[in-house]
């Protein structure tokens, strides 16, 4: 799957604390003809012991999406 595929309210895995946690994109990464590089998402922080919040990552971030109960990496072709 390609960044482009993502919607919004999808579940992703995001690195942007060093270890994977889940998080919730809270707006679609397409924009007019183009990709965003930043989107803001709502982290699971308690995952590993942090406070869940709202907050912007790179795109470059996101390494996989949950689809029908199963995670599917996110290929880096399209960034």
């Amino acid at each position: 799957m390609q960044i482009k595929d993502l919607k919004k309210n999808d579940i992703i895995l995001s690195k942007q604390l060093g270890t994977p946690i889940k998080g919730k994109l809270l707006e679609s990464p397409i924009q007019g003809k183009g990709i965003k590089k930043v989107i803001l998402i709502y982290a699971y922080g308690e995952e590993v012991g942090m406070f869940n919040e709202h907050g912007s990552i790179p795109i470059s971030d996101i390494v996989a999406v949950k689809k029908n109960d199963t995670w599917i990496n996110i290929t880096k072709e399209v960034i």
